[in-house]
């Protein structure tokens, strides 16, 4: 079994209790330079699978146990024939096309019908007996295929790499409609952090905000009309983000003024300072605004932040139950690297990826 072989770094250790997964840092440009590998960025969620003695556990990215809610998948791990492990990837439901669909696997979840979902590894930190965070990504992926190739399922597949230069994959990625890729490095360890080894390029601007408010939607007490949208800055205040009002059909608006109506509270949550306060804000004024405890997530696209700090032509994709609203804030883009002496500024293509 790959896990049995020795090698330089990877060390014989105890199964860790816990483990915090590695984060990919957001970037507007390819990499330069160094050996990297390229893989779809899937829509779906971050999970890391802990197997010790035939027994799974299946967790967040925030440390929260979900192995009830995908009993199917738990048994399709103990297929794998290990002692112990840590296994990384990420869990999706897929459509006719077989691209990841976000809303799919949230109403899996919303109608504990879990049978869809499929899980796909890209990591493993740690095999029966052995801590390979220490060793390079490329060897520890080439244990993880020939784990799965040695025990396949329809359930959990290896996440392979994409071959081909990164522009041309990344653009083949956003013809397809997925989210993006990912950009590692090969030869890095793994790091429980987020960190520059490891880059996520997105096709459009993707991310999570808290609802901290509402708007019913013409015509219909029964529906939100917009969703108000935060994001937690350093100082711990929620400050506006902007506003969505698409990207849900009449039965979701309905679920979601229920479940927000259930968080209804008289004051907003937003900072003082920000523009729904001070009456800078406009989208939704011809309608009452309520105002809601900060605790769901929403994942939404949109095209570009404005020069005030909102969002827009914002649509939205789901609810995100796996991350914290606490922990949401504002993604930021790594520095453009500094181009050498002589080099034409860089341009823009169709993606938003400079070159």
């Amino acid at each position: 079994m790959a896990g049995r072989r020795s090698a330089g770094g990877a060390r014989r250790a105890a199964l860790p209790a816990r483990l915090s997964p590695q984060l990919a840092t957001l970037s507007k440009t390819l990499p330069e330079g160094g050996d990297w590998l390229y893989e779809i960025k899937f829509d779906g969620y971050r999970i890391l699978a802990r197997i010790d003695r035939g027994k799974v556990r299946l967790v967040t990215r925030g440390g929260h146990d979900w192995t009830s809610k995908m009993a199917p998948l738990a048994r399709a791990l103990c297929g794998l024939g290990v002692r112990s492990a840590w296994l990384d990837g990420e869990i999706v439901v897929l459509d006719e096309s077989g691209v990841p669909h976000f809303n799919a696997l949230q109403n899996a979840f919303d109608s504990a019908r879990t049978n869809g979902i499929r899980y796909f590894l890209f990591d493993v930190p740690y095999l029966d007996g052995y801590d390979l965070r220490a060793l390079p990504l490329r060897e520890r992926r080439a244990r993880l295929e020939e784990l799965l190739e040695s025990n396949a399922s329809e359930e959990v597949r290896f996440s392979a790499a994409l071959s081909g230069d990164a522009r041309s994959i990344l653009r083949s990625a956003c013809e397809l409609k997925l989210e993006g890729i990912l950009a590692k490095r090969a030869d890095a360890p793994y790091v429980s952090a987020r960190t520059t080894t490891w880059l996520k390029l997105k096709c459009a601007q993707q991310q999570e905000f808290v609802i901290g408010g509402y708007t019913d939607r013409s015509g219909s007490s029964s529906e939100v009309g917009s969703l108000l949208l935060g994001v937690y800055r350093a100082d711990g205040q929620l400050v506006f983000a902007g506003a969505v009002g698409t990207g849900w059909n009449a039965k979701t608006g309905a679920e979601l003024k229920t479940r927000l109506g259930e968080l209804e509270v008289s004051r907003s949550p937003f900072a003082a300072d920000g523009p729904v306060q001070s009456g800078r804000w406009s989208r939704g004024s011809r309608g009452a605004k309520h105002w809601v405890k900060p605790q769901l997530v929403a994942q939404v696209s949109f095209t570009e932040w404005t020069s005030d700090g909102s969002i827009r032509h914002a649509s939205f994709q789901g609810l995100r139950a796996d991350k914290p609203a606490k922990a949401v804030v504002r993604e930021t883009p790594r520095p453009d690297p500094p181009s050498p002496r002589g080099r034409r500024r860089a341009r823009s293509d169709p993606h938003g990826i400079a070159s």
